[in-house]
């Protein structure tokens, strides 16, 4: 009879240790930082090209057992930069023409934002980024391969993305929708180089 006890109670023991779930693991939110976290952009036009920068308002990357799984990234639009040309010779110019209607209208739209659905890993620090893009309120889904650094304290990520500013309402220039622009046409396409700097 004891014996027959002490077999009820480690099986039931047994029983209700494996029963029990394992505890899932919670997304642990990195939060951008402001100061390191570098957004390039260039523009390209039959005639030449321009680069600039524009800054990150906030954004926080979200990181699983290790990995990164998705992300939100606001721009602030207002802060739209050109470094290829000197203050007095065209630089306030074409600032002043990016930030307007013709191109992202800031003062109507001063933010875009980025929503990184999903995230997947590919090998090594190396990742597929996919999500929403929403500039001037309209949005659409985007994807670039990136370079994502995790540690304990920072998450590090790199990478270029390709955008068709005519999904945007941006048709300034374009040949897609204008004729006879001749040396005047601007590229459909702009891309951006992001270095993305987030702290635990």
């Amino acid at each position: 009879m004891k014996f027959n006890l002490m077999f009820l109670f480690v099986a039931l023991f047994v029983g209700a240790t494996f029963a029990t779930p394992p505890k899932k693991s919670k997304p642990v939110a990195y939060k951008a930082d402001l100061k390191t976290t570098v957004i390039k952009w260039e523009g390209k036009k039959v005639t030449g090209k321009h680069n600039g920068t524009v800054n990150i308002k906030s954004g926080a990357i979200e990181v699983l057992d290790g990995m990164a799984t998705t992300g939100n990234f606001i721009f602030d639009m207002t802060s739209i930069m050109c470094t290829d040309l000197t203050a007095g010779k065209g630089k306030e110019k074409l600032e002043g023409h990016l930030k307007s209607e013709d191109f992202f209208g800031t003062d109507a739209h001063p933010t875009a934002e980025f929503k990184a659905t999903k995230i997947t890993k590919v090998n090594g620090a190396n990742y597929t980024v996919a999500g929403d893009l929403t500039i001037k309120g309209q949005t659409h889904p985007i994807s670039f391969p990136a370079n994502i650094v995790i540690t304990k304290k920072m998450v590090k990520a790199t990478g270029k993305v390709t955008i068709d500013r005519t999904l945007y309402g941006i048709k300034y220039g374009s040949g897609s929708f204008f004729d006879n622009l001749g040396d005047k046409a601007i590229n459909n396409e702009f891309s951006m180089d992001i270095q993305f700097v987030a702290n635990k």
